[in-house]
């Protein structure tokens, strides 16, 4: 069983580009607009500059906040990929999360490898269950070694791979494969927490 490290480091969304709302929870892959906000990442269209200041090291916010997950999303914008982590309650919380790259993805608890596609291998930990912890019941149908339920990641420029890990010990373990290691930022916008990884550096 890993732990998780304690350091925080708190980064804030600029700018447009955040998802809406997924009409249901099957509905997980949801377009972005079109036009990269500030210090966003990878290439942009003629005229438009995406930063990609981000860096690629591990990323860590210590939080107790633990509601349930409902949904995992993800959609493109112009310079990045994005993953959306949908958390029930999460507005009045800091989230906690680690998110690093890893040579292999092994779930939590069992520590089996689960492959994941993809040239290099995001590992995301979020301080929220798959599970109501109140009352056990389900919240997140992800499968332990599976793609994320309603993904749909054809056409996208650096995501290449989903799978989910566990719910463990409240937080909830997904390999992301991608097609490097590229940049990427962790951000929380009410009771959603993002993920964005640049198209290039």
């Amino acid at each position: 069983m890993r732990r998780l490290g304690t350091t925080a480091a708190v980064l804030l969304l600029t700018g447009a580009g955040l998802l809406g709302t997924a009409g249901a929870a099957g509905a997980a892959t949801v377009p972005t607009s079109a036009t990269a906000p500030t210090g966003a990442a990878g290439p942009a269209g003629p005229g438009q500059a995406c930063s990609t200041s981000w860096g690629s090291t591990n990323k860590t916010v210590t939080g107790a906040y633990a509601e349930p997950l409902r949904n995992i999303r993800t959609g493109r914008n112009a310079c990045y990929d994005r993953m959306v982590f949908d958390i029930g309650g999460a507005q009045d919380g800091r989230v906690g999360y680690h998110v690093g790259y890893v040579d292999a993805f092994h779930q939590d608890g069992s520590g089996e490898r689960i492959p994941v596609g993809g040239g290099a291998i995001l590992q995301i930990y979020v301080t929220a269950p798959s599970y109501d912890p109140s009352t056990g019941e389900q919240s997140y149908a992800g499968e332990a070694g599976k793609p994320l339920p309603g993904v749909d990641l054809s056409g996208y420029r650096t995501f290449r791979d989903t799978r989910f890990g566990a719910s463990f010990e409240g937080q909830t373990q997904i390999g992301l494969g991608v097609r490097a290691r590229l940049p990427f930022r962790v951000t929380q916008s009410g009771d959603r927490l993002i993920v964005d990884v640049a198209h290039t550096w």
